[in-house]
């Protein structure tokens, strides 16, 4: 024992000899950057070196800056830090995606509110005496809740709109020497519309058309907040306790030994971040063939599978299917007599049509262009989106060459020291690669990614039509032996797909699309322009004559979505 004390000694005084006159080195750049980053307090950072047997992660054969407690601070502070280099990795492509997701929607409720005064301008210019029970709030209130995501027919809601129709057209159009008739009688004809089909095959047009343009552009908008949701999870990702002390190393354990400015080799990064980010790495697969399916829908929506296209020229095919009741009307009238039997008549107070005066008022001529429609908004759109194909798939390079490594050449950080390259083997990216990662061991699958990946490959079958119910599927990707599918959507076709000309002239599509819209815009002051064929436009500015709050419709939708946000 005598002996042992003995030997202490002498090395401690060994010790105290070469080390007069020379100081430990000092810990003050360890200092500095943990007080700068705020990792944690001042208080107890060592001024010098030290032993670092109490180190868990950072040892060294070497004398150390660093404490327990200070690794257990750089443990917290590489999480942090890694979820806010993820966070600015995907933040431009989360701003494209979230920006032009209320874009698509405002733009959306913009279309119907257009399509429902103009629907209402044609019932208040030329079948004044219809206009209040028409039912058409009712109708567009059931469109836009079919846009943003409530599941209703759009064959059910278009059929209720015409059945709810055809006793008023009967009563006022028809037959206007009927009034006053019992509701019984205008139940039986309400419910006989379907049997007769006074207006034609107009309401089959309608169903075919809305079926086609809501069900796309719901499952497009729907797309995109999925897309959202995909970059929260991954920007808020658990990241596993070997993945963490991997980048404790890599990061933070230089500081010890006093290397503050050096940074990890190229390789050594790759592999620490591919280790950490394999589950993130799966999902590049299904988010390329997600962009891809965006990609075949967005181009596929045009003519009939465009809202914008279909929701404007709605009052149009609802002019034609009033005039072709009218013209059928004997016939119309003899059905319904076998049907609901004779009601009783009275003169009428004032005809079914307005003069031609009357025709023409709220209708002003004026120029307009067509840029910035939702077609050429959604083409911008996805040509920036193409170019994240890859996110997913690059990400954990990208996080290294632009943020975390050193730049080839330079002597940097390979875990142990500081050398002149990284010598071990570097990994590719997924889970399989990781099982010869020298760095990070990955213990299988994260059940948060698997669960997203479960939903992108569930939307991409929704954006390709596979997942609906079979009276909703829209086959976009099949041209067929019939051509192009230009042509098979807005080239010459029949009646029954709805898009042959109608008496009234069809109305084409120009909608000025603007990144700013009102929280409340007056609907009498909102600036309504068709253009006709013969390139003149039609200002239906103010005309709502039935007084209806326009807004009504949107503030439930409103409230819906926000509800089905929340949920």
């Amino acid at each position: 024992m005598g002996r042992q004390s003995l030997r202490w000694g002498i090395l401690l005084l060994a010790a105290l000899v070469s080390l007069k006159g020379e100081e430990l080195p000092s810990c003050e750049d360890a200092r500095k950057v943990f007080q700068l980053r705020q990792i944690g307090p001042a208080k107890g950072l060592p001024e010098t070196t030290r032993a670092g047997a109490d180190l868990q992660i950072c040892t060294s054969k070497n004398l150390t800056c660093c404490t327990k407690k200070m690794e257990e601070r750089y443990q917290l502070a590489v999480k942090q830090d890694i979820q806010q280099v993820l966070q600015t990795s995907s933040s431009t492509l989360k701003f494209l995606i979230s920006h032009n997701a209320a874009a698509f929607q405002e733009t959306f409720e913009m279309l119907i509110r257009q399509a429902e005064n103009y629907t209402s301008t044609l019932f208040c210019n030329r079948y004044r005496n219809m206009a209040v029970e028409a039912a058409i709030q009712e109708f567009f209130t059931d469109v836009g809740l079919f846009v943003f995501g409530i599941d209703i027919s759009t064959e059910e809601l278009v059929n209720r709109f015409f059945d709810t129709l055809f006793p008023l057209v009967y009563n006022h159009l028809i037959n206007p020497g009927l009034t006053d008739i019992s509701l019984e009688y205008s139940e039986c004809i309400r419910m006989s519309r379907r049997d007769i089909s006074p207006f034609g095959n107009v309401p089959k047009i309608v169903i075919g058309q809305m079926g086609r343009s809501l069900l796309s552009s719901r499952t497009f908008l729907q797309a995109l907040n999925l897309g959202i949701e995909v970059i929260n999870t991954t920007d808020h990702l658990q990241f596993s306790k070997d993945c963490s002390r991997a980048l404790l190393r890599m990061q933070y354990c230089p500081h010890c030994q006093g290397m503050t400015l050096s940074k990890p080799c190229m390789g050594y990064c790759l592999n620490v971040i591919r280790g950490c980010l394999a589950n993130m790495a799966e999902i590049d697969l299904h988010w390329r063939r997600y962009i891809q399916s965006l990609e075949e829908l967005s181009s596929a929506m045009h003519g009939t599978y465009d809202i914008e296209h279909v929701l404007l020229n709605f009052h149009s095919l609802v002019n034609d299917a009033l005039t072709q009741a009218s013209i059928n009307g004997p016939k119309v009238t003899e059905q319904v007599n076998k049907i609901c039997g004779h009601p009783v008549r009275k003169l009428a107070l004032s005809p079914g049509y307005s003069d031609q005066n009357k025709d023409n008022q709220g209708m002003k001529m004026s120029a307009r262009d067509t840029e910035g429609t939702l077609a050429n908004r959604r083409k911008e759109f996805m040509n920036s989106l193409r170019l994240y194909k890859t996110f997913y798939g690059g990400l954990a390079d990208q996080l290294c060459i632009n943020e975390l490594a050193a730049v080839d050449g330079l002597a940097c950080w390979n875990g142990e020291d500081v050398v002149k390259s990284y010598t071990h083997r570097v990994v590719g990216n997924g889970i399989k690669a990781q099982s010869a990662n020298p760095e990070v061991k990955v213990k299988g699958t994260d059940p948060v990614i698997n669960q997203i990946i479960d939903k992108l490959k569930h939307i991409i079958q929704r954006l390709q039509g596979k997942s609906l119910p079979k009276h909703e599927k829209w086959g976009l990707l099949q041209t067929g032996s019939g051509g192009s599918m230009d042509e098979q959507v807005s080239g010459d076709c029949d009646d029954e797909d709805g898009c042959g000309g109608s008496g009234s002239g069809e109305v084409k599509r120009i909608l000025q699309i603007t990144d700013w819209m009102p929280d409340k815009t007056n609907l009498s002051d909102v600036k309504q322009i068709h253009q006709t064929d013969g390139g003149s436009t039609l200002d239906t500015t103010g005309a709502g004559c039935t007084g209806m709050p326009a807004y009504m419709t949107f503030t439930l939708i409103s409230v819906v979505t926000l509800l089905l946000g929340l949920w």
